[in-house]
């Protein structure tokens, strides 16, 4: 439960950022730390510390860009399938 509070910055730092909403930042957490192979908490800690400066890591920035990317392209798709 340590960990909920850095976690839930973390999801508002991706909902403000990206326009995302709570689900997609969560979505986007938890691909990231599984394709980047690092803890959810960790992850969270490093998107953090980026809002005050602190550059996250070029590896995290990638996987992070892509997740977000990969969630545009899904919402578009979605949108354009509706009637």
């Amino acid at each position: 439960m340590e960990t909920r509070p850095v976690i839930d910055l973390a999801r508002g730092v991706l909902m403000a950022s990206f326009g995302l909403n709570p689900e997609e930042a969560w979505s986007v957490l938890v691909t990231v730390s599984q394709k980047a192979n690092i803890k959810l908490f960790h992850l969270a800690e490093g998107t953090v510390a980026a809002v005050t400066g602190e550059p996250l890591p070029e590896p995290l920035r990638q996987h992070l860009s892509a997740a977000v990317a990969d969630l545009a392209a899904l919402r578009s798709a979605t949108r354009e399938s509706e009637p």
